[in-house]
């Protein structure tokens, strides 16, 4: 475990937090191809982090933390720029887009009820929702695809419905817990 906030992940981190208001300033100013260019780079960053951070060996609580504040606040910036960029699809996708910020906003207020933190437990299921959701994001934009993006939107439900799971059974708050069946396999375990 590296605590440094200057390890490389956590500079990655520290880069998609600096982009969020960069990127509210261009959905802002109707700045199509630049928000879209720094959204991928914000994007991409994120699925470098966690794979740098196991690489290198630089996990770090601090590290999973940064981690969970960028994703929340650039999916936030996601959802601002289509409301502000592309507000036909805003309104073509508003249930779906208020189930994404449900998805978010539940496990996170239900963990800090319970537990006073933001939970970053990074299951495999919010993983992969995260990969997910970039290519969901741009072919519905760019290619009006929004099958894929509501099917992505509704695992991002099943994700959020396994992190509030997870807050449910743990005992102190932890990251990086992989999925229920794993903690619930480990509890199980220690139990014998």
């Amino acid at each position: 475990m590296d605590n440094n906030i200057y390890s490389i992940p956590n500079l990655l981190s520290l880069l998609r937090l600096a982009l969020v208001p960069v990127l509210v300033a261009l959905a802002i100013a109707g700045q199509i191809n630049w928000f879209l260019a720094l959204l991928a780079i914000s994007l991409i960053s994120d699925m470098l982090d966690g794979y740098l951070a196991r690489k290198l060996r630089q996990t770090s609580e601090l590290g999973a933390r940064l981690d969970s504040w960028g994703d929340m606040l650039t999916y936030a910036a996601m959802i601002l720029g289509l409301y502000l960029i592309w507000p036909s699809i805003f309104q073509d996708q508003a249930p779906y887009l208020f189930a994404a910020m449900l998805s978010y906003i539940l496990p996170v207020a239900l963990a800090l009820n319970r537990f006073g933190s933001f939970p970053s437990y990074h299951t495999w299921g919010a993983k992969l929702a995260a990969v997910l959701i970039a290519p969901a994001y741009y072919l519905l934009i760019l290619g009006g695809n929004e099958v894929f993006f509501r099917a992505v939107i509704i695992f991002h439900l099943l994700v959020a419905a396994e992190e509030i799971v997870i807050t449910i059974i743990l005992k102190h708050p932890r990251t990086n817990v992989g999925s229920v069946f794993k903690l619930l396999a480990g509890q199980s375990n220690r139990a014998k």
